[in-house]
């Protein structure tokens, strides 16, 4: 098991399938900015607030040369049916595998009801046009989340 990424650290390689069809890659975006998030479950409350909080802002994203993906262990059949039901625009990547996931530490666990078990913890990286990490959010909220990711975006671009 690799170190925990952190601020400045190179961001963890992945191949994952996409949703749509094909796989999508790290090296896939090396010259650009890519923000990179991982949520618990398609199709729960907060992340599909959060998918479509990234999504109405995706045009903002894009003019300051950001490109997003959403990352949860769902299958890539359930994000397309997750992405027509709420008209998403972001990427939505499946790491049913864990792979990433795990690469990116969000993997852990978690308590509900006394109950503890393993999820994902919802957190988002924004990894550079070197392929670094230059911000982490991690045990993110929703609320306010997507301009605070965006602000951190167009401070990269100056």
């Amino acid at each position: 098991m690799s170190a925990i990424p952190t601020e400045g650290s190179a961001a963890p390689d992945f191949t994952l399938p996409r949703d749509g069809g094909g796989t999508i890659s790290l090296k896939d975006f090396r010259g650009k900015i890519l923000v990179l998030y991982f949520y618990p479950k398609d199709d729960t409350s907060g992340c599909t607030t959060e998918a479509i909080g990234f999504s109405e802002k995706i045009e903002d994203f894009a003019e300051a040369g950001a490109t997003i993906v959403g990352v949860s262990k769902d299958s890539a059949q359930k994000h397309d049916k997750f992405k027509a039901k709420h008209a998403l625009k972001v990427i939505l990547a499946a790491d049913e595998e864990l792979e990433a996931i795990k690469a990116y530490g969000v993997w852990v666990e978690k308590s509900m009801y006394g109950r503890k078990y393993m999820g994902i913890e919802r957190a988002t990286f924004l990894i550079d046009a070197e392929g670094k990490i230059a911000k982490i959010w991690r045990k993110v909220r929703v609320k306010g989340h997507v301009d605070a990711v965006l602000a951190e975006v167009k401070s990269l671009g100056k």
